[in-house]
């Protein structure tokens, strides 16, 4: 390389900020992929219970086939709709065990609940009820992956990778799909054992890896924790670096037990209701959730392939291809947004971006089924000027996934293990999550009934996408003008974004924490200054003494 040449660019390096480069290792990067991939579990699940619904062993096995319109548009989305009512539980659990167990016990009884309620799934022999029990079951540990993983992540991770970090993302599976006859007897059990899989993977991942220094400092034991620290940020434990980041979570703990203090359970509910930077934050958690789920894209990741079918794919084969690029899709932009977006331009941009591509989606697939309003009817046959259409429709389904990966779905798990204060980080986490399987359970059930005509009480499809086109345009502007930036401020500062009015959070929060931040630097290093000042007078003077 010659002596003008430029050093190629390392992103990883750049993106660390004022941290060590020890901070980047292998013992944190194999922490973040133990946790990050129980995000597999509701990818899994949206991936594959479509698919199982439209294979002919499972219709014949529970007599779907027998079924009017309504009825099995009914039963679909009890069934598909079933872990979210289990996750729903599975969120208000998690709280109780991420912090009285911790989070790496928390982690294991979630993967037991998880297989247990695959396998009487798999097993049902043609009843009904033991498929919503099994899946109920299955879905309280699902549900408890999104508090105990993103929690976890976030306070392991260096904050200024912690985006990267907690960006945990679904990963659709689709291989065995492609390759299985749907008249074989083993259509849909053999993708459903990926659930198995996956869920044994975490529990033999979770065997290796260390509790939470931030959950130990809450329980008093520094030693602990810096010992764990100190393992994960691969420095001394008695490091500047890591005496500090201690420091600063003691400091944190310390505010909170005063502001509730001797106050017991009712200190939580004061600490979350009663405070107005807390109550901002529930209020952007829950909005969140709500504006996100009701965007359509989690509708269309569970009944892609009806999704699909109806703007023209053909064929059993051609429509879980179809599916299977949506997946990957979905893959590549998390990925893209984990690694390249939400600590380089920022949560917002990356969130914005996101939604604005979903909401163009959802327009033109809106309108084209408005154009095309004979579509569903047996026997339609597309005009060329249409068929070019249809293709355009589909596409824009993948850059609605694109869209959903990069944005909302990234932020919702992001910002909810983010912004809350330590002491009820899980807790509000939970409340959140319950939220948010509340609101995917009733997408989840009232998505095929919305699809139905007009005639049968549904809205079609063009007023279904219409629907999600209205609601995915109005959270793009509560985003930018609500959402605080959080890239790069650690947890123990982001108190400061929330001190402002809850008009101003969302657009100067972040230039605000960074400026109370620089003020305490400025002051310690002006006490450090005066410290060493003292001791060199003290110095002087005892020499002069000594003279």
């Amino acid at each position: 390389m010659g002596a003008g040449a430029k050093k190629p660019t390392n992103i990883f390096k750049l993106s660390l900020g004022d941290d060590p480069k020890e901070v980047n290792n292998w013992r944190l990067w194999f922490a973040v992929f133990s946790f990050g991939i129980m995000g597999a579990a509701r990818g899994i699940d949206e991936g594959l219970i479509s698919g199982t619904f439209n294979t002919d062993q499972f219709q014949e096995l529970l007599h779907f086939n027998d079924l009017e319109e309504t009825a099995y548009a009914n039963v679909k989305g009890n069934v598909s709709a079933m872990v979210q009512i289990g996750s729903v539980a599975g969120a208000l659990l998690a709280f109780l065990v991420a912090d009285r167990i911790g989070r790496l016990w928390a982690t294991r009884q979630l993967c037991v609940l998880w297989i247990v309620g695959i396998i009487i799934f798999m097993l049902n022999n043609g009843s009904l009820g033991m498929v919503y029990a099994g899946r109920f079951i299955a879905g309280i540990g699902i549900g408890e992956t999104t508090v105990i993983a993103p929690v976890y992540i976030s306070e392991i991770a260096p904050k200024s990778i912690r985006g990267l970090c907690t960006c945990v993302f679904a990963v659709c599976t689709y291989g065995s799909s492609l390759h299985i006859d749907q008249n074989a007897k083993a259509s849909w059990q053999v993708p459903t054992s990926l659930h198995l899989i996956f869920s044994g993977i975490i529990l033999f991942l979770s065997l290796f890896q260390l509790e939470s220094p931030r959950l130990l400092m809450k329980r008093g034991q520094r030693a602990h924790a810096a010992k764990n620290l100190s393992k994960l940020r691969k420095l001394d434990a008695d490091s500047l670096y890591i005496q500090q980041e201690l420091d600063g979570i003691y400091h944190q703990l310390q505010e909170e037990e005063e502001a509730t203090l001797g106050q017991g359970a009712w200190g939580y509910v004061r600490e979350i209701f009663t405070m107005r930077d807390n109550l901002y934050r529930v209020y952007i958690g829950l909005t969140i959730q709500l504006l996100s789920q009701w965007s359509g894209a989690g509708s269309i990741t569970v009944y892609a392939q009806d999704f699909f079918a109806l703007l023209g794919t053909t064929g059993q084969q051609e429509k879980l291809f179809a599916t299977a690029i949506f997946g990957v899709v979905k893959f590549v932009a998390a990925m893209l947004c984990a690694l390249f977006l939400v600590d380089v331009i920022g949560r917002k941009r990356a969130l914005s971006i996101g939604i604005f591509l979903q909401a163009i989606s959802m327009v033109y697939v809106a309108a084209f089924l408005t154009a095309v309003p004979d579509i569903e009817e047996e026997g339609f046959v597309f005009t060329p000027g249409q068929k070019r259409a249809s293709i355009g429709a589909i596409v824009m389904i993948y850059i609605s996934g694109f869209g959903w990966a990069m944005g909302w779905n990234s932020i919702q798990y992001l910002i909810n293990a983010e912004i809350y204060p330590l002491r009820i980080r899980a807790v509000m986490s939970s409340m959140v999550m319950c939220f948010h399987f509340v609101n995917q359970y009733g997408n989840s059930r009232a998505v095929p009934q919305m699809l139905l005509p007009t005639g049968k009480g549904g809205l079609s499809s063009a007023g279904t996408f219409w629907f999600f086109a209205v609601i995915t345009v109005i959270g793009l502007f509560w985003a930018w003008f609500f959402i605080p930036e959080t890239a790069g401020v650690s947890l123990e500062k982001m108190d400061k974004l929330f001190t402002l009015r809850w008009w101003q959070i969302g657009r100067m929060g972040r230039a605000f924490a960074n400026e109370e931040e620089q003020r305490s630097i400025d002051r310690a290093l002006q006490e450090k200054e005066g410290a060493v000042l003292t001791e060199q007078v003290e110095t002087s003077e005892k020499r002069d003494d000594r003279v």
